[in-house]
């Protein structure tokens, strides 16, 4: 996958400076796409129409949108974690989408890719309020999937964890001995996926070659989901 060619597609990478954006930008524009690098952090509901109105042509959309996962136990999640979870990585979401999505139908064609979280995959305690927000990313891309595919647009997601990034595992978080043992015993691939192969992965789905899906979800933990 890292030799996908996407010369002459013009792609919007969200948040670009956090998360999946770093890797997604070197990795879209080493296969000859031309990166169009959104910097804002995070990307608000009332701002994301004036960012794909700025942007012009897009053939593809990356929704790279996280935050610092709270941990807070379910009776303790107050209305302002709640709203604050999803206001930046639901709400933006669905505003980008609706407004890309006029330009795609004209041309009959688009790439829409989520960077989503398994956490929407398998529980996780102290994460109801993050895991519900990423698992409404998840409900909304399956049905916009299947909704556009006939108009030529492909939209899926990526599902990750334990996968090499600065917003939820940076080095500080790497070199913890009660890390390294959660990666031996809970993660089968035995350490984190690494930048490259993630996002090299979510510019495949922006090639040609992956025409084919529709509305997928497509897990990227080293086995830490089993399915």
């Amino acid at each position: 996958m890292s030799d996908t060619k996407l010369s002459g597609m013009r792609v919007l990478i969200t948040q670009s400076r956090d998360f999946m954006g770093p890797a997604l930008c070197e990795v879209f524009a080493a296969a000859g796409a031309e990166v169009l690098a959104d910097e804002s952090s995070p990307v608000l509901p009332e701002t994301a129409g004036q960012m794909i109105a700025a942007a012009g042509r897009i053939d593809a959309l990356i929704l790279n949108l996280a935050l610092p996962a709270p941990s807070t136990r379910a009776e303790q999640v107050g209305d302002d974690e709640w709203r604050a979870v999803f206001r930046v990585m639901v709400d933006p979401m669905q505003q980008l989408v609706r407004a890309v999505l006029p330009q795609m139908i004209e041309r009959q064609a688009g790439k829409i890719v989520l960077m989503g979280s398994a956490s929407a995959l398998r529980g996780m305690a102290g994460r109801s309020s993050y895991a519900a927000a990423r698992g409404a990313q998840l409900a909304y891309i399956q049905a916009l999937g299947v909704e556009v595919a006939g108009q030529g647009i492909r939209a899926n997601a990526i599902a990750q964890n334990f996968v090499d990034n600065p917003t939820y595992f940076p080095p500080e978080v790497q070199a913890r001995p009660e890390f390294k043992d959660r990666l031996r015993w809970q993660v089968p691939l035995g350490r984190l996926v690494t930048p490259l192969e993630d996002a090299s992965f979510a510019a495949y789905l922006c090639s040609e070659a992956a025409n084919c899906f529709v509305g997928q979800i497509f897990p990227m933990c080293g086995g830490w989901v089993p399915r």
